[in-house]
């Protein structure tokens, strides 16, 4: 199915400094503890992305941009979805310094419209898990977005 693409903006202010933000988006080990069951992040332009659900859906793409403590910009798509395949999105995440904490902007582009909603109910769920272990906290099993 063909779809106009869409952007959507996820906005989320936690309890952590940008610098331990940022640790969480550029490390395979740290990301697997609030998204997925495991990770490879090699954090340089043109690095991989991958990221396995507990499902066993895999994300895959590449990183665009890196600004320490500031900016992570990859591109997304999923293995096995044709509409959405491995780097067919782009994912950027800014990291803003806020009274002790941090905005955490993601925007997520070139999105199929008729996957905007699934993917906003997952930022979200992920979004959470972020703030939680970034502030030091253990986020539990992850059960997926929605559970």
């Amino acid at each position: 199915m063909t779809s106009e693409p869409a952007t959507l903006v996820v906005e989320r202010r936690v309890d952590a400094t940008p610098a331990a933000v940022y640790a969480y988006l550029t490390d395979s080990e740290r990301w697997a503890r609030w998204q997925g069951a495991e990770a490879t992040i090699d954090a340089q332009p043109g690095g991989l992305f991958r990221m396995r659900m507990g499902n066993g859906m895999c994300a895959r793409g590449q990183f665009v941009e890196l600004v320490p403590d500031t900016r992570v910009v990859f591109t997304w798509g999923w293995i096995d979805m044709p509409d959405l395949p491995p780097g067919s999105t782009i994912v950027e995440i800014d990291l803003e310094h806020d009274a002790g904490g941090t905005l955490i902007r993601l925007t997520h582009r070139d999105m199929p419209a008729d996957h905007a909603d699934m993917h906003r109910v997952g930022w979200e769920h992920y979004l959470a898990r972020l703030d939680v272990c970034a502030a030091g906290g253990d986020p539990g099993p992850d059960l997926g977005a929605g559970a």
